[in-house]
């Protein structure tokens, strides 16, 4: 298939299925992907999205956990799919279920409540584990919405798998960085002491994402010596120290909000992944100049090619789809569907 003919086996596709099948895409996808997306958002905005979706063919242009969770909220005879079943994320792989509920049993064993809040970046049995023991999951949008209802439940937050969100949502609720506890998940808890769990409100899983702990406080020296009048807006999955040095901070629907409402003749570095900053700064070229504060790019985003959606699309009924099993997806939605109505009020 030549490259010129993936738009418009897609297009086919689309017209041929009609309502029957709608194509969701998260902003880091490239522009040849997003060009053929029904809706375009981040984790929040494209989870909201499927309680309310009537296709019958859901197709998911991310990375797999984000299909997983449109397979979670999903209804009984819906289907979801994804153009690269390999897409993975490296975050979410750093918490695997089978030591993320030894370490939580351990945890809880101490006699002190913790509410386990996971990050959406986690597998569909990471969600689910979190579901069973009563907590939540959260989105870098609301992250700290989240983090507070976790609190209001009594004793302290587990929170997984980014210790980076964890750290700057922490700092967002003031709280004192003596009582946060990285925890040491080596020996599938093994090492962690009970008296320290005492002292604490937040226990934080030591993972990270790739992506942003490519951005480093020398840049915004760098930029604030080059360009004194620049701003930088940054991800939370940054460290707390690029965070602090930013002039704002927020999910990537924040940073879109950022770009848009900056004034006429800004000029913006961008600490996110490369293909929405891209983006921006070909939409506002000629009235704000949008730079990557480095280029920081997701090779699983990247496996998602207008190449395989339509490859997809072209023989979707035999296509795979992504599946929960019910044991898992019944704990796993449970925990969604708390973070969907803490943040509906």
């Amino acid at each position: 298939m030549l490259n010129a003919d993936f738009g418009r086996v897609i297009e086919e596709a689309r017209s041929r299925l009609g309502d029957r099948l709608v194509v969701l895409a998260h902003h880091y996808q490239h522009d040849s992907v997003l060009r053929h997306a029904d809706h375009i958002g981040d984790s929040l905005e494209l989870a909201r999205k499927i309680p309310g979706c009537s296709a019958e063919y859901i197709v998911f242009s991310g990375v797999f956990f984000m299909a997983e969770t449109a397979a979670i909220l999903a209804r009984p005879g819906q289907k979801v799919f994804i153009p690269d079943m390999n897409s993975r994320c490296v975050m979410c792989d750093m918490a695997p279920d089978w030591l993320v509920r030894p370490v939580l049993e351990r945890i809880l064993a101490s006699g002190k409540k913790f509410v386990p809040l996971t990050y959406v970046n986690s597998s569909a049995a990471v969600k689910a584990v979190c579901g069973e023991y009563g907590g939540s999951v959260c989105t870098s949008a609301n992250a700290r919405t989240m983090m507070s209802w976790a609190l209001d439940q009594g004793g302290g937050v587990f929170f997984l798998p980014d210790v980076r969100l964890g750290m700057n949502t922490c700092d967002q609720l003031d709280m004192p960085r003596s009582s946060r506890l990285v925890l040491d998940v080596r020996q599938k808890g093994e090492l962690i002491r009970p008296e320290r769990l005492e002292k604490a409100e937040a226990l934080l899983w030591p993972g990270q994402c790739v992506i942003h702990t490519r951005f480093k406080p020398t840049q915004i020296h760098q930029v604030r010596r080059d360009e004194p009048k620049a701003l930088v807006v940054v991800h939370p999955e940054c460290s707390p120290a690029v965070v602090g040095l930013a002039d704002a901070c927020g999910s990537t629907s924040f940073i879109i909000r950022y770009v848009a409402e900056a004034p006429e003749g800004a000029v913006i570095y961008v600490g996110t992944e490369i293909n929405l900053v891209t983006r921006l700064a070909h939409q506002y070229k000629g009235q704000k100049t949008v730079r990557p504060l480095a280029y920081s790019a997701c090779r699983n985003m990247a496996k998602i090619t207008e190449e395989k959606l339509a490859g997809l699309l072209s023989g979707l009924d035999s296509a795979p789809t992504v599946n929960v099993p019910e044991a898992v997806r019944d704990p796993a939605r449970l925990a969604l569907e708390r973070m969907l109505a803490a943040c509906a009020k």
